[in-house]
């Protein structure tokens, strides 16, 4: 039997191989015939020599395999043997914390012949049912408006997410949005996102006073410039084609809003502008900062 995890979502993804291993120790308890394979740096051979050694206490083995995609040898060996694989009565893990190349032999092979679970980033209603959850099985109680200032806080990165909740949690046993707004530091890219958005709706007044929270934080000028110019450039993906954009459903349904507020030729002219404005900073032509307030007065 072979599974295949992968997926954006690292978080999940290792969550359900820990789920996967722990399953089996519960059952198996020596532990001697769990198998863990680096494809990278371990060729075919041994990872057969694993699976044809002989159990003294006669348990089904489990054997994970990390990187398989890393290796051309070991995906042709294993795509050629992946028939046979999955009639052993053994478990193979077959693991890509992240997104493989789908269109390789090998990827197609395990979506369609194997139990493959793919694990994308989740949606912005799917990430504050999460949150919620996190916190219930910790027995802390927040509300809504809490959940959605962690959420627009922190993003989709379930890493930071779990630790900032664990932290919350150890705080207090009632979550309210000050906790928040005094605990976590917000996501930079949100955070310039919002700025954008200030703009976008008139308010030039609250953005500036966004931008320079940012600068007296001590972010560097030319790091919020970039974040400006990837905000744009999706910006200008997502008005160019919006269903085939290639962008996450997350960053698209975040942007949906901004690229009402623009025509694509304003969002093509701002992003030429912000190349424009970072070549006259990189030269000395204009100080940064009055670079950044020039091109968002602009906008």
């Amino acid at each position: 039997m072979i599974y295949f995890l992968y997926g954006v979502d690292d978080y999940r993804s290792k969550k359900k191989l820990e789920e996967i291993i722990d399953g089996y120790k519960k059952v198996h308890k020596s532990g001697l015939n769990l198998v863990y394979i680096n494809a990278e740096n371990t060729d075919y051979k041994e990872f057969s020599s694993s699976l044809n050694t002989i159990s003294m206490f006669a348990e089904k083995k489990l054997v994970v395999i990390r990187n398989i995609f890393d290796s051309k040898k070991f995906q042709e060996d294993f795509l050629e043997n992946i028939k046979k694989l999955e009639e052993l009565k053994d478990i193979i893990v077959v693991y890509e914390a992240g997104d493989p190349d789908k269109r390789t032999k090998l990827f197609k092979a395990l979506e369609k012949q194997t139990k493959s679970q793919e694990f994308e980033k989740l949606s912005p209603l799917t990430l504050r049912k999460w949150i919620a959850v996190e916190f219930a099985n910790r027995k802390v109680n927040i509300g809504s408006s809490a959940i959605d200032l962690l959420a627009n806080y922190v993003g989709p990165d379930l890493w930071r997410l779990s630790n900032e909740i664990e932290k919350l949690a150890n705080y207090k046993k009632t979550i309210e949005r000050q906790d928040i707004e005094f605990l976590i530091k917000p996501n930079t890219e949100n955070e310039i996102f919002k700025t954008i958005d200030a703009f976008a709706s008139k308010n030039k007044k609250l953005a500036l006073d966004l931008l320079h929270k940012h600068l007296d934080d001590g972010e560097a000028p030319l790091y919020l410039l970039t974040m400006i110019a990837y905000q744009f450039r999706n910006l200008l993906i997502i008005k160019e084609n919006p269903r085939g954009s290639g962008l996450h459903p997350f960053v698209v349904q975040k942007s949906e809003y901004l690229c009402r507020q623009f025509s694509f030729e304003q969002i093509k002219k701002i992003y030429l502008k912000i190349f424009q404005i970072d070549l006259d900073i990189k030269v000395g032509k204009i100080e940064p900062e009055t670079a950044l307030d020039l091109l968002l007065a602009e906008i």
